[in-house]
């Protein structure tokens, strides 16, 4: 966990992610809500470099939502796909999301983010579909950019732009998951070559500056000791829960429900779906696996499989009100003009679209478990 939080604290410093948002909004140009689009392509990018919400949000907040209102983007579509796209990066690997559940389940990190993977991108997939359908039934939702900015552009500035400003950042996704699904390199190992890519980055097109290094491993720090204080409590909090036989209770009260395995497994998403709106998905995870877990494992039901669902389920906890932290993370960083209220609105359709990713992955498990069984037999 140490050592992804400080490989996405020092790819988030280099300054990369800006240059390569706006190669990717002028390859973008000529497309009905192509700033929309790049948003989703970028932040599924930073979603298999980062793995930190927050940052992945903040960073699309800044570059990329008052370029958007100016160019008379719909304020809703806008702030929406900005704060769903943002969320991939707990779903994508290398996701400090994973590593905390898989440290939680008997389910390896090799395979839980094989069995993310096609899910996390899945979604993108989703998100950007829709972004090109709204646009296109609607087209002031999203107008291209104008043809003479794109035309200060030449096709070979362009080129060399998505060269130097994109495959460096893919270079850091093939290093760390290429390492881990071959089989070179293990969960711990992969973190450290992904630091080491992410610092030659941060050497390459950041400041170099020792005082920014400084606040970077501080930082890392910070979110590091964050994420282990809730480790120690969330573990203290189950063990009470589990001697004053509360885990029993549940059991009973999962089992008792209509439907069998069915009955059980949507009321546990159900529970996950509400407790998103008022834990984060660390309190999440630490409470509800211990006794979650030991149940879906009597019911027989593949443990990969459920993991993977709940991690889908849990996209909608920083989306939904009141303690949704997409909302507030793009409120600080949005200019006037863009209400609570709006991102309240705008998170709804992709809430909508998570819900019905979760009901494909029910009726087609392939889509989770294909990729580690592929992998696994290879």
């Amino acid at each position: 966990i140490p050592l992804f939080i400080l490989m996405a604290r020092f790819l988030n410093d280099s300054g990369v992610t800006e240059k390569m948002f706006e190669a990717m909004r002028l390859l973008m140009a000529n497309l009905r809500g192509g700033l929309a689009l790049t948003v989703v392509v970028v932040s599924v990018l930073l979603a298999a470099t980062t793995g930190i919400v927050g940052a992945s949000i903040a960073v699309m907040g800044m570059i990329a939502l008052v370029p958007m209102l100016n160019y008379g983007y719909n304020k809703q579509l806008s702030t929406g796909v900005i704060m769903a796209s943002g969320c991939l990066g707990i779903l994508i690997p290398p996701s400090i999301m994973l590593i905390l559940m898989a440290s939680y389940s008997p389910v390896s990190v090799g395979s839980l983010f094989a069995g993310a993977l096609v899910p996390g991108l899945m979604l993108g997939m989703m998100y950007a579909i829709y972004v090109l359908a709204i646009c296109h039934f609607k087209p002031s939702y999203g107008p291209p950019v104008p043809a003479e900015e794109r035309a200060k552009v030449s096709t070979r500035q362009l080129l060399g732009m998505l060269g130097k400003y994109v495959l460096p950042p893919m270079s850091l996704i093939l290093g760390v998951l290429g390492s881990l699904f071959t089989g070179i390199a293990t969960a711990t190992e992969a973190s450290a070559i992904g630091v080491a890519i992410a610092f030659l980055l941060f050497l390459i097109f950041g400041d170099r500056k020792l005082s920014t290094c400084y606040w970077t491993l501080i930082e890392a720090s910070k979110t590091t000791t964050m994420v282990m204080l809730v480790l120690v409590g969330a573990t203290a909090f189950t063990g009470v829960f589990s001697i004053g036989g509360g885990m029993q209770v549940i059991h009973e009260v999962v089992m008792a429900m209509p439907g069998g395995t069915t009955g059980a497994l949507i009321l546990m998403f159900f529970l996950v779906f509400i407790l998103g709106m008022f834990l984060d998905w660390t309190g999440i995870v630490l409470l509800s696996f211990p006794i979650m877990l030991p149940i879906v494992d009597s019911m027989g039901v593949d443990v990969l499989w459920f993991v993977v669902m709940v991690a889908v389920v849990l996209q909608t906890s920083f989306l939904t009100p009141p303690f949704g932290y997409a909302l507030f993370y793009l409120k600080g960083v949005s200019p006037k003009g863009v209400e609570t209220v709006d991102l309240y609105r705008a998170v709804i359709p992709f809430c909508a679209l998570i819900v019905l990713a979760c009901i494909l992955m029910a009726l087609f498990p392939v889509l989770i478990t294909g990729l580690p069984s592929l992998l696994l037999n290879s």
